[in-house]
């Protein structure tokens, strides 16, 4: 059994954060209508009338950010221990996959409230995405469904938030966690197996011992 400053179970905490945000996500989606101005209106429905709403809401919100968190303490704590080397190349890359949809997934959830801060928020980061050499133009069209921050951007964000960037989110971490099992389980100095190779090359040394 891996001792806890080995891994800090930093990979099931942001598993856990996964779960709590898709937990509380759905109730979510029952109050809210991706739509302008219904969407703002939602929003403070949730803080002020439904029952237990604004601890939904924060209980969500919360998470998310612990989430982006968790991930990069993960990643970093991944990389300090070597633990991204052969065999384990291929699950480092789908670290990295699954870092990047949860800041999308962070990104998206931005807008869904609808208000001053959300709206300049994402109003800046498609005008960032514009700048990119030869197809800025069009990655800031695709974002937006146009060419300004409207009704066709919070209903892009949402289908994206609520659907698309879980689903595939739930494919990676599926992955992520069969090729746990495929390298041989969590890594440990101390537990890495030998290699074929490596065994007559050991057989070797130990006669030479006794010689």
């Amino acid at each position: 059994m891996l001792s806890l400053s080995t891994t800090w179970y930093l990979g099931t905490l942001t598993f856990g954060t996964f779960l709590i945000l898709v937990a509380t996500g759905i109730p979510l989606m029952f109050y809210y209508h991706p739509s302008v101005p219904q969407a703002y209106a939602d929003t403070k429905d949730l803080q002020f009338v439904v029952s237990s709403g604004l601890f939904l809401r924060n209980l969500h919100r919360w998470s998310a950010h612990a989430m982006v968190f968790l991930v990069f303490a993960h990643m970093f704590k991944v990389f300090y221990r070597g633990a991204y080397r052969p065999p384990r190349e291929f699950n480092w890359v789908i670290g990295v996959i699954l870092l990047l949809i949860t800041l999308l997934l962070s990104y998206t959830g931005y807008l869904l409230p609808w208000d001053q801060l959300a709206f300049w928020a994402i109003t800046v980061g498609s005008n960032i995405a514009s700048a990119v050499p030869a197809m800025g133009n069009k990655v800031h069209f695709l974002m937006l469904g146009g060419n300004v921050v409207n009704a066709n951007a919070l209903l892009r964000f949402y289908v994206l938030h609520c659907m698309i960037l879980p689903l595939v989110a739930i494919l990676f971490v599926a992955v992520h966690f069969w090729r746990i099992r495929k390298d041989g389980g969590l890594y440990a100095h101390q537990s890495e197996p030998r290699t074929a190779a490596a065994e007559p090359a050991t057989a070797a040394a130990k006669g030479a011992r006794f010689q």
